[in-house]
């Protein structure tokens, strides 16, 4: 692949951002998404709906980030607010990419139809939740791989026709 592209891996977890829980999840997309270009960003932050939203603006508008992988807070507990932020910020959802997930999901567990992830685009970057479980965030991300390389360059520009 020639085009690189720089990515943004956010955890959000409040145990993680107190120390009190290794981010395996965090380590496990670098790894994955090295491939496709650099991780320039890595932060793991509380679950706090302001934060959440304030650190997606800074990335997408401030440091031009091509995509940013979220990791945590999708399912449905009080404090599960990545998909809240995320709407918040985004300039258009991309619906297939979030239901490709979950059906990959439900053919290994029914709890995946419990998942509220999104994914979607701000500006010129992507941005994709992702569970905070490391098995989880491992196989969602697996589903969107191959199709990410071909998704950020038509939103950097690139004029080529999609078709084979």
């Amino acid at each position: 692949m020639s085009e690189q592209f720089t990515i943004g891996i956010l955890t959000l977890s409040d145990k993680g951002a107190k120390g009190a829980r290794e981010d395996e999840s965090g380590k496990i997309l670098q790894q994955m998404v090295a491939g496709l270009g650099q991780v320039v960003r890595y932060q793991v932050i509380p679950d706090d709906l302001e934060k959440i939203v304030s650190t997606l603006v800074d990335w997408v508008d401030q440091e031009k980030l091509d995509l940013i992988l979220t990791t945590g807070g999708t399912g449905l507990t009080a404090r599960d607010l990545t998909p809240q932020a995320t709407a918040r910020v985004l300039d258009y959802e991309i619906p297939g990419m979030a239901e490709a997930m979950r059906m990959a999901s439900l053919a290994k567990t029914p709890h995946a139809m419990l998942s509220r992830a999104l994914a979607g685009v701000r500006r010129q970057s992507m941005i994709i939740n992702l569970p905070g479980s490391p098995k989880g965030a491992r196989e969602n991300l697996e589903v969107v791989l191959p199709a990410l390389a071909h998704g950020l360059a038509k939103l950097k520009g690139d004029p080529s026709d999609c078709a084979r």
